[in-house]
This record gives C-alpha cells, structure tokens and sequence, in this order.
C-alpha cells in the first residue's frame, strides 16, 4: 500500500469544504482496490480457432482488417465473428479492451456488403464511445461505398438532419439523440432490420433503457439483435429476454479486472490534504500518461484547474463540457500532448486510450462496476498498467 511518508506536508493549495466521506452507491470493500498484478515468467497466448482470412468475408474487408494492424482475431472477436455471420442473435460479455467493438462492426459490414441496402442501428450510452465506433467503422470499411452517421447529444443536431435525408448503412448514436430525430421525423427504424446495443449495463445505469424500448419497438420483430455488456445481473438478464430471441451467449470474461493491472489505495490520514497528496504523486518518475477520475464535473473542472496553475499539462472531459472540447481534449491526450486529462466516469466506458500509465481514483467511484471500467483505461493489449485509489 502507497504510504504518506513520501509526500511532504505544504499549505493547502485552497480552501475547500472538507470532502463528505460517505460515497453515495454501493459500499465497496476498499480490499477490492488492492490487487497486483501478475507476473510470470511465461505468458500463455491465446491460440484462435480462426485466422480473419478464414473468415467468410469480402476481399476488400480483409484489405481493411490487415491496413489497420489487426493481425489475428482477440478471444471475443473469434468466437462471436462466426455466429453473426450466421445472423444469429448474440449477447456478448467481456472486459473492456477486448475488441469487441471489432467483433459486431466486421461481420455487420459482411452483411451491409451482401446487401448494401441493410440498415445497422448502434445504440451507446455516451457521445465518445459513438464517435469512436463510427471512427473504426470507416477504417474497416474504406473503399466499400457504405454510409454512416453519428447522431449525438451535446453538438447542433442540423449536420446530423441532414445527414439523414439520404441513405445510411449505419446510424451510430446515443438514446436520446436517436429519440430526438426520431420524434421529429427525420430518423425512420422501420427498416432497419440490424440492432447492437452496446454497453447495455452502462445504458441500464444512465436511465437509458425506456428510450431503447423506445426505438426497439420501431423495429421489425425479426431483428438481428446483438447485445453487449460487461456485466450480466438480474436487470440485465430480464433486458436479455425481452430484447433478444435464442441468443448465444459468448463470454470470455475470465476475472472483473485485468491481471495486468496493478492496483493499490493511497490513504490520506487526518490533517493532510488529498491535492497535496496527488500533487506530490504526479511528480514521481512513471506517471506519463495519467488518466484521473473525480466525481462531478465540477469537482473535476476545479481539479484540473488547480493542476494548471501547479504547472502540469491537464485537460477534463465531463458532461458540461461542450461535445467538440471534449473531443479535442481527448485527442491531446491521446496524442501525449497532455500528460493528464480529468475525468468523469462518462470517460471509463469505450474509450480506447493506449500507453496510460496510471489510472487514480481521486473520488472513490458509487459502485464496483464503475472501478472496474475505469482502471481498465490501463493495462490494456498486454501492457501493464498502475490503479490508485485515494481513500478517506
């Protein structure tokens, strides 16, 4: 466990409300925080059962898969590939990082090839994941003429209208913008014969799901329905029968949290300041790419503020946020053009950041499923990854 005697004790950078202990969510075992990685002297591959040449797809798809660096398909990717060729419904479980966005966009795009009037729905709960999916989309389908539109929230729904007025392949967006254009009657699901819903549990948790019942039942009743989540409860179990029909179910989820990441608690003990703490943290040897978490977006504005003035190169990304800062935000992080980018959890889910550092929990998060989808922006495709949460 990281202990206070390495931070020195210096005047509080501001005076603030003392930070209320009681974390609303559920109580978690802070023991869950602590976990080290492992470290072995052999590493066991995953061996695929398929090559993505095997793959019952078009010529030009494969060019793509292979211009993009994809070498052989990711556990979820071998397994759930196959079955939505065969247009069977799917309920995808994984840890984050899998590659499962991969997994739904190459067989979707076989079937959109097939058939170039086939319509995809892709509904997500956040605008990032949207935009990063329709970003892999247009990798994996260049030189194909098929036509996608990102409709989200927290930008001018005009570009996205007119987008509308001509055909797409794929609509990518988020619940309440897709209810939005649909009301207005510029988005029509009734031929649309494909659904994926994508992080369902995090939807589940944003209160999304009475819009997504919303647009299913828009839909043709013999839908293709492809269903992921990271984490398979009751609700989620009752949203699996109501949305799907003899699905298969793919898990290759093995433990909540990557073996690959070292997590660890810091405890700030009476009298001393948690900025201070994570001021001192931050300039230790190591942390090159850091990835904070807070609560709320204003208490994540102020810490990455308070960062600043200290001198270090921080961004935040949060809902009041506007959507086109978020994303420049998001692309000077990715880019190591800022060290540090604050967020809330509207960050932990989809969001493919390589080479993180560190991931620190500067607010305890409400639940479990929370912690496991924000550390699990480190320790990613083998590389090992630090988590430190601060507890008070």
């Amino acid at each position: 466990m990281y202990t206070r005697s390495n931070f020195s004790r210096r005047p509080v950078f501001s005076s603030r409300r003392p930070q209320d202990r009681r974390v609303k969510g559920q109580h978690i075992d802070i023991n869950k925080f602590i976990n080290k990685a492992e470290i072995t002297e052999q590493v066991d591959h995953f061996k695929p059962e398929h090559m993505f040449s095997d793959f019952k797809i078009a010529d030009v798809l494969k060019k793509n898969i292979v211009a993009k660096g994809y070498t052989e398909p990711t556990p979820i990717q071998d397994k759930i590939i196959p079955h939505v060729l065969r247009g069977e419904d799917v309920v995808g479980v994984a840890n984050t990082g899998t590659g499962k966005t991969a997994a739904f966009l190459i067989p979707l795009i076989e079937k959109v090839l097939l058939n170039n009037k086939e319509q995809v729905l892709i509904v997500v709960p956040t605008r990032e994941l949207a935009v990063q999916i329709e970003k892999e989309l247009k990798g994996f389908t260049r030189g194909s003429n098929i036509y996608s539109v990102c409709c989200v929230g927290g930008i001018g729904i005009g570009p996205q209208i007119s987008a509308l007025r001509y055909f797409n392949n794929f609509v990518i967006g988020t619940p309440g913008r897709l209810k939005d254009l649909m009301e207005r009657k510029f988005l029509d699901l009734s031929k649309f014969n494909t659904v994926v819903l994508d992080e369902a549990d995090r939807m589940l948790d944003m209160g999304f799901i009475k819009d997504t019942r919303f647009m299913l039942a828009k839909m043709p009743q013999s839908r293709h329905t492809l269903f992921f989540s990271a984490t398979i409860n009751r609700e989620i179990d009752y949203l699996i029968k109501e949305f799907l029909k003899n699905p298969v179910t793919i898990s290759v989820k093995t433990q909540d949290t990557s073996k690959d990441v070292d997590q660890d608690i810091i405890k700030i003990k009476p009298g001393d300041h948690k900025f201070n703490v994570l001021n001192d943290l931050l300039k230790q040897s190591g942390f090159d790419k850091v990835l904070i978490f807070g609560r709320t977006k204003h208490g994540v504005e102020k810490l990455s503020k308070m960062l600043a003035y200290n001198g270090f190169k921080v961004d935040s990304i949060h809902g009041n946020k506007a959507h086109n800062k978020r994303q420049k935000a998001l692309e000077l992080f990715k880019a190591s053009h800022v060290k540090i980018l604050v967020a809330t959890d509207v960050a932990a889910r989809g969001i493919d950041i390589t080479g993180v550092s560190h991931v620190i929990n500067y607010d305890v998060p409400a639940t479990y499923d929370d912690y496991v989808h924000r550390i699990g922006r480190t320790g990613r495709a083998g590389a090992k990854g630090k988590a430190i949460t601060f507890i008070e």
